[in-house]
């Protein structure tokens, strides 16, 4: 069920390094550009209205409260019994009919607190006073905060949970950026990732429970294609996309041990979405972390520009 977005822009700049970014506030603070000297670096996909009519991923998307498939639609999480069945605000179901990427897509409710040249920061507050439609879904009483920078040649993207009732709150969301190397065909990129854990899946792209531990690689794309999910990440793990004379270095600075690297065959674009827990860890309990009342949760991925 898609939501009525606002689509007024806030623009970040970073002069020094020639670079802008766009943030839609009131489309669930997607992030649909990230431009070098007016050169686009995020994939573009089908569109800003394909995601807010369908939630088709583009751009950079936050995944909230989840990030990927959850395997169930009724299940016990941090002592809370939820139930995804139905057609709920939000819910966006993949073609397996798996709930998939949270409930905030396009998502107009955030409250901008504050914005600078290279900066932006902005509110949720997930409560059955501000939004009884999601808490009837998701009922961990919370501020979700989501400070956007853009300084020093790269693009920050931080996110703080902070629990506003006695009740602990699971930590599973993840981010979904779409990068691309602009002018360099697809084959010719060049891939970097850090050692991880590889994650088996079933067919309908949950963890079976098999795992394989890989060390750090570097080559060429290819005509490789990706849909992999890991966990295992060192805080502070770096993926790498280059070609062309361009670096695209995205680094999960802290609070994402797990991932997911995305890069379909007919499609130039690639993605490391970091992700808080492993797909189907509400369910599964793998991985998973809460935050309990009276402190926070803070993840912070960033991804640096070089040319």
């Amino acid at each position: 069920m898609p939501f009525a977005a606002d689509l007024q822009p806030v623009t970040l700049t970073d002069a020094e390094h020639g670079l802008t970014a766009t943030v839609l506030p009131g489309a669930g603070m997607l992030i649909p550009s990230l431009q070098a000297d007016g050169i686009e670096l995020l994939g573009q996909r089908r569109g800003i209205d394909a995601y807010l009519s369908d939630g088709k991923t583009m751009g950079i998307p936050l995944l909230y409260p989840w990030a990927n498939r959850v395997g169930e639609e009724r299940f016990d999480v941090a002592g809370v019994a939820l139930d995804l069945r139905g057609d709920r605000p939000g819910l966006r179901r993949d073609p397996h009919g798996l709930p998939i990427h949270g409930l905030l897509a396009a998502h107009p409710g955030w409250v901008v607190k504050e914005t600078t040249t290279t900066s932006l920061t902005a509110t949720f507050a997930f409560d059955e006073t501000s939004h009884p439609e999601l808490a009837a879904t998701w009922p961990f009483p919370h501020v979700l905060t989501y400070e956007v920078t853009l300084r020093g040649g790269a693009l920050e993207l931080a996110l703080t949970i902070t629990p506003t009732a006695d009740a602990s709150v699971p930590v599973a969301h993840g981010l979904h950026p779409y990068v691309a190397i602009p002018g360099t065909a697809r084959a010719d990129w060049h891939v970097e990732l850090p050692a991880r854990r590889h994650l088996a899946l079933d067919e309908q792209g949950l963890p079976t429970g098999g795992a394989t531990d890989e060390p750090a690689s570097a080559g060429a794309l290819a005509d490789r294609a990706f849909d992999d999910a890991y966990d295992g990440l060192a805080v502070g793990a770096e993926f790498v996309v280059a070609g062309g004379g361009w670096e695209l270095r995205t680094t999960f600075v802290e609070g994402y041990p797990a991932g997911q690297v995305f890069a379909p065959p007919a499609d130039p674009v690639i993605c490391f979405e970091p992700m808080a827990a492993p797909t189907n860890a509400l369910v599964a309990g793998n991985g998973l972390r809460v935050v309990a009342p009276g402190s926070s949760d803070r993840s912070v991925m960033r991804i640096d520009v070089s040319r």
